[in-house]
């Protein structure tokens, strides 16, 4: 009998993990579904970088191949789109893929006009998106957008490597 008890906390504790990855797994797949409706590219075509700087942070697409002028052309349109979306206070494309309960989307919702600097430029390969504020709340709404966004895309995404003097949020 001990040994029955000792396999069903066995069982468990062992458990637990699997439905958790099984859960994060869904979520995943459920991002990337939604994320068709409001990114135009192949999302495993490119490789989203998500930087954090002292003033907000720098979000890059690029893709895996650069060579692929498709791809290229449509992240550069998304992002060029995403920028003017935003600048209007429209954080609707991350709200439909990630969900309205996404972190740091209410603050940014919330943003006054002006409050939140973004600028648009091409990258090789595909385009980036720089944020920066001297609000400190919103900053970190920036940074629990990008994480929840590298958690959200999984391989698709990763954090970025601030160096000094390139594309610094000002």
């Amino acid at each position: 009998m001990k040994k029955f008890f000792a396999g069903l906390a066995l069982a468990a504790t062992t458990s637990l993990p699997v439905t958790a990855q099984a859960a994060d797994a869904e979520r995943l797949a459920g991002v990337a579904r939604r994320g068709t409706d409001v990114m135009p590219f192949d999302i495993k075509a490119t490789t989203h970088l998500f930087t954090k700087t002292d003033r907000g942070g720098v979000q890059r697409v690029v893709t895996r191949n650069s060579s692929d002028a498709v791809q290229v052309e449509l992240v550069r349109k998304h992002l060029h789109a995403i920028q003017a979306q935003f600048l209007k206070g429209d954080f609707s494309g991350p709200s439909h893929i990630h969900g309205q309960d996404m972190p740091g989307l209410a603050q940014l919702n919330a943003a006054k006009a002006g409050e939140i600097k973004m600028t648009y430029r091409d990258v090789p390969a595909g385009a980036q998106v720089t944020y920066s504020t001297q609000l400190p709340e919103l900053v970190a709404a920036l940074h629990a957008w990008f994480d929840a966004q590298l958690a959200d895309h999984g391989s698709d995404a990763m954090a970025g490597h601030h160096h000094p003097g390139a594309h610094r949020a000002n």
